[in-house]
């Protein structure tokens, strides 16, 4: 990647981490400890190597997570909407005019497949771009133009709750990875806690 990265708009980081942590047995995920520090403040780090303008999307335990950003967002319901929900509450709250999205359990990504989707939205007429890993979407890796806001509530109002057909809809652009990319393995149960390292 050769693009100027000061050439590109600043974006903010909105990392999501407000789920019921089901697969956890109910525990808050991004508190979980991961090789001696929990998995939300390896992706704070790497976060604030990009952006000015962290956010943190949680629903529960805001005060620990208020050590690793002073932007902690709950949904605007108590019921745990999923991921769109703090996608929304997101783009509401942040200060650029593009925020990239992550989920707290992939501690292992780097700036490089931040900057990635930048420079990818960049070269398509700053539309909104997903990471795809042969056929399987990622939405979750992905970057919003904040302008997508009225239409991420209007949807939302009309009953939506995918990310994926949101994007979808917006002709999102796709940015290629291949399978079995170690930088964006998912944590989901607590075995993997301890079968994956850094």
């Amino acid at each position: 990647m050769n693009t100027d990265l000061t050439l590109l708009p600043p974006c903010s980081v909105l990392l999501l981490c407000g789920g019921r942590g089901l697969r956890m047995g109910g525990r808050d995920k991004g508190l979980l400890p991961w090789h001696g520090r929990p998995l939300i403040a390896w992706l704070a780090d790497m976060a604030h190597e990009v952006s000015n303008d962290v956010l943190i999307s949680c629903n529960r335990h805001e005060d620990e997570y208020a050590r690793y950003s002073r932007h902690c967002l709950s949904d605007d319901n108590d019921d745990f909407s999923g991921p769109l929900a703090g996608i929304r509450t997101g783009l509401a709250h942040c200060r650029h005019t593009q925020l990239l999205v992550l989920p707290c359990d992939a501690p292992k990504v780097t700036t490089e497949i931040l900057n990635a989707l930048r420079v990818h939205s960049s070269a398509h007429q700053n539309q909104a771009v997903m990471l795809q890993q042969a056929q399987q979407w990622q939405p979750l890796f992905s970057l919003w133009p904040s302008h997508l806001g009225p239409a991420l509530d209007q949807a939302w109002l009309a009953g939506e709750r995918s990310p994926l057909r949101f994007l979808l809809a917006q002709q999102a652009q796709a940015l290629q990875y291949p399978v079995g990319d170690s930088r964006l393995v998912n944590i989901n149960n607590p075995e993997q806690l301890h079968a994956i390292c850094p």
